[in-house]
């Protein structure tokens, strides 16, 4: 039996010669600051570039952000925008292939593109890091007023974000600590081992069967989700966040449910909820 995987072809794709190992030398008259700092300005072709940082780098980059060319067609005084479509997917699958290799295991890329060639390097990116890695597709507004040269104008460009290791990377994302005006927030008023908290809104617009069930505050009040709402989970997952005492019904209890975040960030996915959550 024939084992095929999923995969974009194009013209000259596995053709790129072999790179040998490459150094950086030091220009003594074009360094500044700090000869023991860490960081670099290499001037040069980036894919020489980047296979003399394997040297030292490998596995070791946190966090990588480009801004390759959109090919667009456009003429640009210092790059080539206008790049036939397959030498551009093997330009920048050569340089993915090093990237991915500097990436530390919970490092992750940041690639910015536009709709030209977006949807062909997700597909390249999948090969590359492996589309379990995948993180997100992030959308950012580039233009408010309308073009009236295209037929129907694209109004913003792409961010793809991948991980060299999801797994890893998403247990480190959203580390950030807080501020001292948004631990102000965070109370206690149930006098609760976790510590001080805040509550948030247990509903969620729009229909969902599964999530359309009863809730019976601590009083014995019934709940249901509000008009054009359903409830953030399913039952089940509610259940298990009652039980650990992650849901609030007011001081009296007779309050319509709302989920306690507490003030330390963790991963919970043992409460099923697959992602972020607040200990």
């Amino acid at each position: 039996m024939t084992h095929q995987k999923l995969e974009l072809t194009w013209l000259g794709k596995g053709d790129q010669p072999r790179l040998e190992p490459r150094l950086l030398l030091l220009e003594p008259e074009y360094s500044h600051g700090d000869p023991n700092a860490e960081n670099i300005l290499i001037h040069g072709d980036n894919l020489l570039a980047l296979k003399a940082l394997e040297q030292q780098y490998t596995s070791k980059v946190k966090c990588i952000y480009i801004d390759p060319p959109y090919n667009t067609g456009s003429a640009f005084a210092h790059y080539d925008d206008m790049v036939e479509h397959s030498l551009w997917l093997t330009l920048i699958k050569q340089r993915l292939e090093i990237l991915r290799r500097l990436l530390s295991p919970d490092g992750s890329i940041w690639i910015s593109i536009d709709d030209n060639e977006c949807h062909y390097l997700k597909v390249v990116c999948d090969e590359v890091f492996g589309r379990r890695n995948f993180v997100a597709n992030v959308i950012w507004q580039k233009r408010t007023s309308p073009d009236f040269r295209a037929t129907l104008g694209a109004g913003h460009d792409h961010i793809l974000v991948f991980a060299r290791e999801f797994e890893k990377f998403s247990q480190t994302i959203n580390n950030i600590p807080k501020t001292t005006d948004q631990i102000s927030k965070f109370k206690n008023p149930d006098n609760g081992k976790r510590g001080p908290w805040v509550s948030s809104d247990y509903s969620a617009q729009g229909y969902r069967p599964n999530q359309m069930y009863k809730i019976i505050s601590s009083s014995g009040k019934e709940h249901y989700p509000p008009k054009g709402s359903c409830w953030k989970n399913v039952e089940e997952v509610f259940l298990k966040l009652k039980t650990d005492g992650r849901i609030w019904f007011g001081k009296d209890g007779n309050g319509v449910p709302r989920r306690k975040l507490f003030c330390q960030n963790r991963r919970d996915k043992s409460l099923g909820l697959g992602g972020l959550t607040m200990k």
